[in-house]
C-alpha cells in the first residue's frame, strides 16, 4: 500500500459500499486529499447521513489521515434554470447536498453553476446566486461551496472567470465568505483559456477577476479535445490536448502551492492503477522541477 505524501494532491474517490470508506481508497492511492459523491449523482432520492455514518466516516478519515475532504454535487441540479419547478427542485437537493457535507464535516462542495436554458445568461446567474445563498442560509456549517469553472458549452452559466465573479457578487452577503472558486484545467482550456501557451496570462486574468483568495480548488485534467471547443472530455495527465507542461508549470508554480489538487482523470478498468500512474506523473514533475 502506499506510503501517504505529505502533499496537497488526490482524487475523486468510489464510496461503493458506504462512504465511510472513501477515506480507506485514498490511502489506497497514497492521498491525503479526496473528493466523493455523497450520493448517486445521476438520481434525485436524498439519502440523510446519520450518527454513525458520520462516526465511521470521520473515525477512517483520522486513521488514514486525509487532511482534506470534499464532495461534487449531483448532475441533476440546475440553480441557474428559468424553469420554476426544476429550480425548486434542484434547489431541494442541493439543501440535501449540504447537509449532508456538513454531517460529514467536509471542508468544500463543488457545484457547476448550471445552465440558462432560456439564453439569459445575466438572469442564470442572478437564479443561481439566489438559489445558492437560499440554500447556504438554510443550512449553515464548515463547508465551503466551490463555483466550477466550466467548459461553457451551450447556454451553460459559468464558463468564464466574469462569470463566476458575477455569480459570487450577486450572493448575500452573510453566505458570500463561505463560497470560493474551483478551476478544472481542462474545462479551463475548453472554455478558451490557453494553458499551454498563455500560463501567465490566465492566472494573471483570474486575480484580475476573482482575486487569488478565491481559489479554494484545483480539478488536474487534460482535454480530449482542443483550446476554445467547449467540450468537457477528461484525458488522463499529459496524454491530451494541454500535454504535460501545463501541470509541470502548476505543480512548481508557488502561489498554487497549498491549494488541493484532485484528479477527476479517466479510471479505465483499474481505478487505482490509473490514480496512481496520474498522481505518479504530478509528483515526478514537482520532483524534477
Amino acid at each position: 500500500m502506499p506510503r501517504r505524501p505529505d502533499d496537497e494532491l488526490g482524487a475523486h474517490v468510489s464510496t461503493e459500499g458506504g462512504l465511510q470508506h472513501a477515506p480507506a481508497r485514498a490511502r489506497e492511492i497514497g492521498a491525503a486529499c479526496l473528493q466523493l459523491f455523497t450520493k448517486q449523482p445521476s438520481r434525485w432520492a436524498e439519502p440523510v447521513v446519520g450518527a454513525d455514518t458520520a462516526a465511521a466516516f470521520a473515525d477512517a478519515r483520522d486513521r488514514y489521515r486525509v487532511r482534506v475532504a470534499g464532495a461534487h454535487d449531483s448532475y441533476l441540479i440546475n440553480l441557474s434554470s428559468p424553469d420554476p419547478a426544476l429550480r425548486a427542485r434542484s434547489l431541494e437537493c442541493f439543501i440535501g447536498e449540504l447537509r449532508r457535507c456538513h454531517a460529514l464535516g467536509l471542508e468544500f462542495l463543488v457545484t457547476h453553476p448550471g445552465n440558462a436554458t432560456d439564453g439569459d445568461r445575466g438572469a442564470g446567474i442572478r437564479r443561481n446566486a439566489e438559489a445558492l445563498t437560499r440554500a447556504m442560509r438554510e443550512v449553515e456549517g464548515p463547508t465551503r461551496v466551490l463555483l466550477e469553472l466550466t467548459a461553457g458549452s451551450g447556454t451553460s452559466v459559468g464558463g468564464s472567470f466574469p462569470d463566476l465573479a458575477a455569480i459570487l457578487n450577486e450572493m448575500g452577503h452573510d453566505v458570500r465568505d463561505r463560497a470560493g472558486v474551483c478551476v478544472d484545467t481542462c474545462h479551463a482550456y475548453a472554455a478558451g483559456y490557453d494553458l499551454v501557451e498563455d500560463y501567465d496570462g490566465v492566472w494573471t486574468e483570474f486575480d484580475r477577476v476573482l482575486g487569488w483568495e478565491l481559489l479554494w480548488l484545483l480539478h488536474l485534467n487534460d482535454s480530449k479535445h482542443p483550446l476554445g471547443s467547449r467540450k468537457d472530455r477528461h484525458e488522463n495527465l499529459g496524454r491530451g490536448t494541454l500535454g504535460p507542461e501545463p501541470f509541470r508549470r502548476i505543480m512548481l508554480d508557488e502561489r498554487l502551492r497549498a491549494v488541493p489538487k484532485i484528479l477527476e482523470t479517466p479510471k479505465g478498468d483499474d481505478p487505482v492503477a490509473a490514480d496512481l500512474r496520474n498522481l505518479r506523473f504530478l509528483r515526478t514533475a514537482r520532483r524534477r522541477g
